[in-house]
């Protein structure tokens, strides 16, 4: 067994996540597929970049008819990425290089080629085996509950016409939901932790939790009995491999995602949702004011626990938690194009979404390392790179890593139309224009500033740890707050403007106090009791640590 060592418990607070597809990352095998030969191969580049927690997207045995998250076998590797052997090298590897490994635990539904649904449909009515999923005899049963996948989905239940019976599936009709008022099903799902666990992983990312129990007269989600059985989870993980963390994905309102943390006894980390398109609806209204509002609606959590944001990831951008108007607001401007938009949401990455504007993109990844929680940065976007919207489902932004200019991106050594997915190849976004290679070999490029922007963050526990206060001022276009946590207090002032705007923040309570610039170590003039004023260009934001003496 290989295991990451930390003095630690709270780790996860100043880890900074990469997502990654094993698939979509590097082919070190040849076939035109991503697998983990080619993922060790890239570890280095990781640790370079500074990123130190990598969050994989499932690898498990799959007819992956939904990219993996339909699991046929929860204790293995796909063929196609390798084997359990391959992935072991690779978390040892990780391991060596101080970076550690989050798995998904797709606790919700499993594929209907699992042997448990196969299983289970052949078996008799009120056995153990047909109760690992859940069965009704009529398609009306939790009426009200809503559909997830709007696109492709007229209903929770679909007819099963081996079991005589309706199967229940929250997403895809080919992702029956696992039964949780089963015990069977939490020990096996337990089991399946303890495999991994045991192989040495740094913990999970459990998926759609909110999902996880029935009841007729409810909404299906968010029930009591579903956090039971995330405590119970939560408890087993603590038995099993104390240091390891349970992050939770809940597309809910910050209210109701609050209680997966439990007393610091359910998940660890849970993502902010409503965060991401708050950012971006910020930055289009040129005002502080989204930020601000959902910041402000967001509860205490427990001191061990942790928000996890992102700008963009493997999905869509959602638009599930912003209200109506809101959503028109951002398909209008966002996703002008409707190919653009799949379920609710909009299917691009981040550097399309702000028209390759790389003073946008570096304002929204300041915003993404200084606002509290941790930071998860999707693959790819570290230099730019761009999307397909003209592919299926959410395949346009599941597209190969772009190591070099040449036609298979530096991904494969098989030719474009032998690759899982052939690289984008427009002449803004494709490989010519934009690849680590190049970014390399640039100074200024996104790259290197996003390297640098990780090694900053880094050095100040402040931002995974710290308390936030928004500050009143005079210009509705700059946002502008302090984290404060033991001896380090931080200013962040940001323009959320294509113009230069002028700013006066009240900072009558650290006159005396000498900003210092944290990019250069610029000491700026010190603060004292009028109205504190800075001159931002346009999408530019700073960086201050507050120092008595600088």
């Amino acid at each position: 067994m290989t295991t990451r060592t930390t003095a630690d418990p709270c780790w996860y607070k100043d880890a900074v996540i990469y997502e990654t597809h094993v698939k979509a990352f590097f082919d070190g095998n040849g076939d035109g597929i991503g697998d983990f030969a080619g993922l060790t191969e890239k570890l280095d580049y990781l640790e370079t970049l500074g990123v130190n927690c990598l969050w994989l997207l499932p690898f498990f045995p799959s007819p992956l008819r939904d990219d993996g998250y339909d699991i046929a076998d929860y204790c293995g590797v796909h063929p196609s990425y390798g084997t359990l052997h391959d992935f072991q090298l690779f978390l040892e590897e990780a391991h060596r290089r101080d970076i550690a490994v989050l798995v998904e635990l797709v606790v919700n539904h499993t594929s209907d080629q699992h042997p448990w649904f196969q299983r289970a449909r052949r078996a008799p009515r009120g056995s153990p085996e047909r109760d690992f999923y859940v069965w009704s005899d009529t398609d009306q049963k939790y009426a009200g509950t809503r559909i997830i996948f709007t696109d492709t989905e007229r209903s929770n239940w679909t007819w099963d016409p081996v079991a005589g019976a309706f199967y229940w599936h929250r997403f895809f009709s080919h992702q029956p939901d696992l039964n949780f008022d089963n015990p069977r099903v939490v020990e096996e799902i337990e089991a399946a932790m303890g495999f991994w666990l045991d192989l040495g992983v740094d913990g999970f990312r459990l998926d759609a939790i909110p999902y996880l129990v029935e009841r007729d007269g409810t909404s299906c989600e968010n029930l009591p009995e579903t956090h039971a059985v995330v405590r119970r989870l939560r408890a087993s993980l603590d038995r099993h491999a104390p240091g390891c963390v349970l992050l939770a994905e809940a597309n809910q309102w910050p209210e109701d995602v609050r209680p997966y943390f439990g007393e610091g006894d359910e998940c660890h980390m849970a993502f902010h949702f409503p965060v991401m398109p708050r950012i971006f609806m910020a930055l289009r209204m040129e005002s502080a004011e989204p930020i601000i509002d959902i910041m402000k609606r967001t509860p205490a959590i427990p001191p061990s626990c942790q928000w996890a944001l992102f700008l963009r990831n493997h999905d869509e951008l959602t638009l599930e938690m912003v209200s109506e108007e809101e959503r028109a607001y951002m398909n209008l401007a966002y996703a002008r194009d409707p190919q653009a938009r799949v379920n609710v949401g909009i299917r691009r990455r981040l550097a399309p979404l702000v028209e390759n504007g790389l003073r946008r993109i570096e304002l929204l990844n300041g915003l993404l390392f200084s606002l509290p929680g941790t930071p998860v940065v999707y693959y790819g976007d570290e230099i730019g790179m761009g999307d397909d919207v003209r592919r299926s489902d959410r395949d346009g932004v599941r597209t190969p890593m772009q190591w070099t200019g040449d036609a298979s991106a530096g991904f494969s050594r098989q030719p474009p139309e032998n690759l899982y997915s052939p690289p984008v190849s427009d002449p803004v976004y494709g490989a010519a224009a934009v690849n680590v290679e190049a970014q390399l070999r640039d100074r200024s490029s996104l790259l290197h500033w996003m390297r640098n922007m990780i090694r900053l963050r880094k050095q100040f526990r402040v931002f995974g740890r710290g308390s936030i206060e928004f500050l009143p001022v005079t210009n509705a276009k700059i946002l502008a707050f302090v984290r404060r946590w033991e001896g380090d207090t931080i200013l962040c002032v940001a323009n959320l403007s294509r113009h230069a705007q002028p700013a006066a923040i009240d900072l009558a309570a650290f006159a005396g106090l000498t900003p210092v610039e944290m990019l250069g170590y610029t000491p700026f003039p010190a603060i004292g009791g009028l109205p504190y004023m800075l001159a931002l260009g346009g999408y530019g934001f700073y960086w201050f640590e507050l120092r008595r003496d600088p």
